[in-house]
């Protein structure tokens, strides 16, 4: 049986990781937080949409699948 000073050693152990704990996820999240973005910058869209040249097609059809059609919208003022 485990008397009270082992009891005590072991609260203490477990605080003491608990806090370490912490103090890892505080510096993950500050390393995080600090590291710089490493996003590639495109100069063109090149490469970006298939087929490589951005046709008329293409552009009507990026068009249609953005905006809805002025038919289904109604002025209930």
């Amino acid at each position: 049986m485990l008397d009270w000073t082992t009891h005590d050693t072991l609260l203490r152990r477990v605080d003491a990781v608990g806090r370490e704990i912490k103090s890892i996820k505080r510096d993950l999240l500050r390393t995080l937080a600090m590291r710089p973005q490493t996003g590639e910058v495109k100069p063109s869209l090149f490469g970006s949409v298939r087929g490589g040249d951005v046709t008329e097609d293409m552009i009507e059809e990026a068009k249609h699948a953005l905006f809805r059609p002025v038919d289904g919208i109604t002025n209930d003022d």
